[in-house]
């Protein structure tokens, strides 16, 4: 019985970690996710009210490289000196290619619900468009995490 009560002792401890990790996780990809569309209609459409367009008005496609640029870098600062501080890499060249890696696989993913949807299921809709974005957000996002925990922000 004592034994029983210390497995699950250690259980709900494992789980309140991972808990607290994913919420972390989730900020630091809410504001990436602020930074990339913030950024990109700054650069594009400038501030509301303000003059005509954004300084990358007439390049939308470098302004939104550029901002997702800047989000995945927040996002790595964020995920390695908040969510994983103490997890990092003592190689911090290799952490960030490793990092930009998963990134790469998980835009690979989104993209690959979109061509799943309109490609092998005919689909074309506004709506399942989306629907297939938001499916593949969520599937790249638990990539990710399970990644990052694994393979680019070890235990020391």
């Amino acid at each position: 019985m004592l034994v029983l009560v210390s497995v699950a002792l250690r259980v709900r401890d494992v789980v309140r970690g991972v808990w607290r990790e994913a919420a972390k996780f989730g900020v630091v990809g809410a504001l990436a996710f602020v930074v990339d569309n913030g950024g990109y209609n700054l650069l594009v459409f400038g501030l509301p009210g303000g003059p005509e367009g954004g300084v990358m008005r007439a390049a939308p496609v470098r302004a939104s490289v550029l901002a997702t640029g800047a989000a995945a870098l927040f996002s790595w600062a964020g995920n390695r000196y908040w969510t994983y501080h103490d997890r990092h890499r003592v190689n911090v060249a290799q952490e960030l290619t490793l990092f930009l890696f998963v990134n790469v696989v998980g835009v690979a993913i989104t993209a690959g619900t979109v061509f799943a949807s309109r490609h092998l299921l005919g689909l074309e809709s506004v709506l399942s468009d989306n629907a297939a974005r938001v499916f593949g957000w969520v599937l790249a996002t638990l990539f990710r995490f399970f990644a990052y925990r694994r393979y680019v922000f070890v235990a020391p």
